[in-house]
């Protein structure tokens, strides 16, 4: 490969490092937060969503240690995809295990402030986030890219659930809502999870 064809791929890496440093910084906040909001208010759907942050964050880094490793770019992309997938797999059966709590009755949800304004911005920033690096994920043809943009989408949609299931649990008492909504994504995240495994980029 000649230098001059590897030039256009230059600024496509250098935007995936930029991104992915936004997003662990984002996710750190994010993770510790909502977890802290989960805890003062017993609230499994926040739990769940701290979860995906945790989750989020650590998929974040390895996809960043992926484009800044030095080695064979197929071999690392290899591993950091399935490290991807795997994490997607988790971030399932981790949904499933806090909605089945909140389904059982172990667990009511209380209505918090921190909780609500960390969901609502976390609605806003991830679906950004996921956006670029599916743009990115075809342009550099990163299968952990992609699963790594599925977890933000994820993220968004999770947030967007949770922050629903606090408000309508808090004014009409309805405590099944968010569990059963966090349920209906769960399919998505394991087909999204064998994509990834599979090492598929975002067509």
């Amino acid at each position: 490969m000649t230098i001059a064809s590897q030039i256009p791929m230059a600024d496509p890496v250098r935007k995936v490092q930029r991104i992915q440093q936004i997003t662990i910084i984002w996710m750190s906040i994010e993770a510790a937060v909502s977890l802290f909001a989960a805890w003062h208010a017993r609230s499994p759907a926040l739990l769940a969503f701290g979860g995906d942050s945790a989750i989020e964050l650590v998929s974040a880094t390895v996809v960043l240690w992926r484009f800044r490793a030095k080695s064979s770019h197929e071999r690392i992309e290899r591993h950091a995809a399935r490290i991807a997938g795997t994490l997607l797999f988790l971030l399932a059966a981790y949904v499933v295990a806090a909605s089945a709590i909140c389904l059982l009755g172990f667990s009511q949800p209380r209505a918090t402030v921190i909780g609500i304004a960390i969901l609502a911005a976390a609605a806003v920033i991830m679906p950004w986030l996921a956006k670029e690096k599916r743009r990115l994920s075809f342009v550099t043809g990163s299968a952990a890219l992609r699963a790594d943009a599925t977890e933000s989408t994820l993220c968004a949609y999770l947030s967007i659930i949770a922050l629903v299931g606090l408000l309508v649990g808090s004014i009409w008492r309805i405590h099944w809502a968010d569990p059963v909504a966090a349920l209906a994504i769960v399919p998505f995240m394991v087909w999204e999870g064998r994509e990834a495994m599979h090492g598929k980029p975002c067509c």
